[in-house]
């Protein structure tokens, strides 16, 4: 048996060459994002004739995001910005790309934060912007064919969660000191808001989610793990305040993922245009959807039938006729095209149309059990062309506290497989997504049950025999960093080398009043024998003092130390060179500690 090929890294962590297609509410024309002169920009296709493709935009600093105006005569998008650089709503034609594209919110300082198409009003758009003064958003209706703006309401302010209703009321979700989330409408003729009512967000640092109006502004649509352990759907009523349940899962939570990695789908699928709820999303080993609506079951048992993957984003046309899907796959994610009304389908881009599904790893859900009975969900990940027996093993570590491991394309597993090791991902106590009994469980005990869930897996592992006990490495980003770090200090016998990428000290202990307990660092990191790469951005003076101190006092023990410096200010590729450089480094300090070579 023999190793694939070596997969350059750069191909791994490669964008996608198209992304985010989106349907035109006519269902006549996709649109999506694509590399022109080496920037984000959007290209068009007719459905009928996908042969016919142009570019509507050529923005030099490239496309953030874009979106289809209701009556599909235009394409709306924002600039993407770097630092202080302004964010304008431009307009695009679709249909005649080499017409003029429109500034509709001009001015020095000027950036655009959240984006409203009421269905009622096709011709507007509703967005906070800060073009009365640049230090204050309004909210703000715009024509979209004149560019003639009114003002709904002065300092409305940047954030999110805002909500316009098909009847024309505008609803304000807001945090409250104690955690929850206020509802709150406008009075139309006073222009103050009045609460509502107050959903539970207890146990969720960024509040409850999913918060979703209902159509007629009558009810909320709430992710709520109230009186039970699991986070279902409910429905409250904004007039009596009355909760009823509208879908729950036995077993998993709601997939709200979204709420921290916006990349990720909403847990609420909801049709265009009426925005009535057609289904939601559930996340354990893999994703369940139950649908809640009859066409829709339809729809999505006939996508389901095009791909092995886990069902992504999915959206349709005004009439629900055509649809775009894109699926979630450890080995081959992919967006496709699906007519209802003649069962017509194909593929319109493979997200990694350089890499070869066959010379991929699979991931593969698996169940550990902790040395107190408790279930811990994990995957593994085990290198093609070897015996799958005594091999080098990197335990990979979830960054983020409120965050989870799951069930799709990871380029950093795909290299490490690549290179040879079997790769763990293990859900310790505290992850997210298994209830809220299982995420308490790691509160406050961070450097002793959270870590022993992780020397728990490394365990498992060697004693199903996928890792040989004398190489194995831990290695996290962020939180996951600082466990890489913690665990070379408490169980240096355990692990042949640390990778620690920007887990700083710092930030794990300013966010310890959630609380979670601090790792046992300070005088324990005296215990560290365990070879260490450390890759971490500059930070303020405190954090940078604290990093030298570390790294000096490990190699004036004899430590080796490589210590990685990031720079992601270098412009809109800096971060991707980053990585790449990163991962680089990696791939060299695992083939020295971890004897990687033997194995190729």
């Amino acid at each position: 048996m023999a190793l694939p090929d070596i997969i350059p890294i750069e191909e791994l962590f490669a964008p996608p060459a198209r992304t985010a297609f989106s349907l035109s509410p006519d269902g006549m024309q996709t649109a999506h994002l694509a590399s022109w002169r080496g920037r984000p920009n959007v290209r068009v296709e007719d459905v009928d004739r996908p042969e016919n493709a142009r570019w509507a935009t050529r923005d030099p600093y490239g496309v953030e995001r874009f979106l289809w105006t209701v009556d599909s005569r235009w394409l709306l998008y924002v600039r993407s910005g770097v630092g202080d650089r302004p964010q304008h709503l431009f307009r695009a034609d679709p249909h005649a790309p080499h017409n003029e594209i429109v500034d509709l919110t001009p001015g020095p300082g000027t950036k655009v934060r959240g984006i409203h198409l009421p269905s009622d009003r096709m011709d507007r758009v509703i967005l906070q912007v800060n073009m009365r003064n640049t230090a204050e958003y309004d909210l703000v209706e715009l024509d979209i064919g004149t560019g003639r703006r009114s003002i709904i309401a002065k300092r409305f302010g940047s954030g999110p969660g805002w909500f316009r209703s098909r009847t024309g009321d505008l609803f304000r979700m807001t945090k409250t000191a104690e955690g929850d989330l206020l509802v709150s409408r406008r009075n139309r003729s006073r222009g103050t808001m009045k609460g509502l009512t107050v959903v539970d967000g207890r146990d969720r640092p960024l509040g409850p989610y999913p918060v979703q109006i209902t159509p007629d502004g009558a009810g909320a649509w709430v992710g709520s793990d109230r009186g039970t352990d699991r986070t279902r759907l409910i429905r409250v009523d904004l007039r009596t305040r009355e909760e009823c349940e509208v879908d729950s899962h036995s077993v998993y939570d709601l997939d709200t993922r979204a709420q921290y990695s916006p990349g990720h789908p909403s847990p609420l699928i909801l049709a265009r245009g009426t925005g009535e709820l057609l289904g939601a999303r559930y996340l354990g080993e893999r994703q369940v959807i139950h649908a809640l609506d009859p066409g829709f079951a339809e729809v999505l048992e006939n996508v389901a039938k095009l791909s092995d993957g886990d069902v992504g984003t999915i959206s349709s046309d005004l009439a629900g006729r055509r649809w775009i899907v894109t699926f979630t796959h450890d080995r081959d994610p992919a967006t496709y095209f699906y007519d209802r009304s003649t069962g017509e389908s194909r593929v319109l881009s493979r997200s990694r149309q350089t890499l070869d599904p066959a010379e991929l790893a699979p991931m593969r859900p698996v169940t550990i059990t902790a040395r107190d009975g408790l279930p811990l969900p994990a995957c593994l990940t085990l290198p093609l062309g070897v015996e799958p027996v005594r091999l080098p093993t990197v335990l990979l570590v979830h960054g983020g506290r409120w965050w989870r491991d799951s069930w799709g394309f990871d380029p950093v597993v795909q290299l490490l497989a690549n290179r040879g090791y079997a790769v763990l991902q293990v859900n310790a106590r505290g992850s997210t997504g298994y209830g809220k009994t299982f995420t308490r469980a790691g509160t406050g005990r961070f450097a002793a049950k959270v870590h022993d869930d992780l020397v728990d897996g490394v365990r498992w592992a060697v004693d199903h025999g996928y890792a040989d006990a004398n190489r194995v490495a831990i290695m996290g980003t962020a939180c996951g960093g600082y466990a890489a770090l913690a665990a070379a200090a408490s169980a240096p016998e355990v692990f042949a080398a640390a990778v620690d990428v920007d887990g700083t000290p710092d930030e794990v202990s300013q966010q310890a009043a959630e609380p979670r307990a601090r790792p046992p660092v300070g005088p324990a990191a005296e215990r560290i024998r365990t070879p260490w790469l450390l890759a971490r951005e500059p930070g303020g003076p405190r954090a940078q003092l604290r990093t030298a101190q570390l790294v000096d006092s490990l190699r004036a023990r004899g430590v080796p130390v490589e210590h990685l410096h990031i720079d992601n200010r270098g412009g809109p590729h800096s971060d991707l060179d980053s990585r790449i450089a990163v991962h680089a480094a990696v791939e060299r300090f695992l083939a020295i500690h971890l004897s990687a070579s033997s194995t190729r």
